[in-house]
């Protein structure tokens, strides 16, 4: 009886917890078998996270790898899910972010035109989405539909408490298929480090996907052109990926420091 009064006690608790409730770090919220995990977040958001593999599958993979096609040589994209150690692999330059700092080493000076710093976890947030919109110290807000091409997609705004990440300024509203559940828009600020929220959004379509290892994940990445929140004209810019893969085994910790 002690133990089923537990469980009950901690059950209210949890569904009672409001939308930006967090999930604390390591922390086991398993109890006979039942599924809290996915009961802090919003209903819609737990849909979108189901239709691409669920949270909870996501929370057990440790590594993903990903390449993305350029012209002169592909990038390769290595990220420990845990920690967000990064390393990013091209031709003329290698980035990584060891935990503690973002390094650059480059084989031709004049490769790299971006900040390292900016650049070494960008196309990974585009690319794990919608998963990355589970991290620690976020809030989910319900938001008024995108309309594109007479075609209504839900929203939800997504923002960070402050102090958590690099750029807690940033701001991305997530639209998904009301028939599949699936991410279909991502509207998304960007900071640049100024410590101040922007009111020019930037739009990319997620309309391609590959199953790799039971997740659903980008195949290409169309971006549009956007006038406040109306889509505007799709841009030339296309992002496609290659030889995804995502696995349960940790990488080694000596990728990511600087060689």
């Amino acid at each position: 009886m002690k133990n089923q009064s537990f469980v009950t006690a901690l059950l209210l608790i949890l569904l009672s917890c409001k939308q930006e409730s967090k999930i604390a770090e390591n922390q086991d919220y398993s109890i006979e078998n039942l599924d809290i995990t996915t009961s802090i977040y919003p209903e819609n958001m737990t849909k979108v996270f189901d239709a691409h593999g669920g949270i909870d599958h996501w929370n057990q993979a440790k590594t993903l790898v990903f390449e993305l096609e350029k012209e002169g040589g592909n990038e390769k994209t290595t990220t420990n899910l845990k920690s967000r150690k990064a390393r990013i692999e091209a031709p003329d330059y290698t980035i990584g972010f060891n935990g503690e700092a973002v390094w650059i080493s480059e084989k031709d000076t004049t490769a790299f035109k971006s900040k390292p710093e900016f650049y070494y976890n960008l196309m990974f947030y585009f690319y794990a989405m919608p998963f990355v919109l589970a991290d620690d110290g976020i809030t989910y807000t319900n938001v008024a539909p995108l309309v594109f091409e007479d075609k209504s997609y839900p929203g939800i705004k997504v923002s960070y408490d402050a102090g958590v990440g690099v750029s807690p300024e940033d701001e991305y509203l997530l639209y998904y298929d009301p028939e599949t559940n699936k991410m279909t828009w991502l509207g998304y600020t960007v900071t640049y480090f100024t410590n101040e929220k922007s009111t020019a959004w930037h739009f990319i379509r997620y309309s391609d996907w590959q199953e790799v290892n039971g997740f659903q994940l980008p195949k290409t990445l169309e971006w549009f052109e956007a006038d406040g929140f109306k889509i505007g004209k799709k841009k030339d810019k296309v992002s496609s990926f290659v030889n995804v893969s995502i696995s349960k085994q940790a990488p080694k910790a000596s990728l990511f420091e600087k060689q």
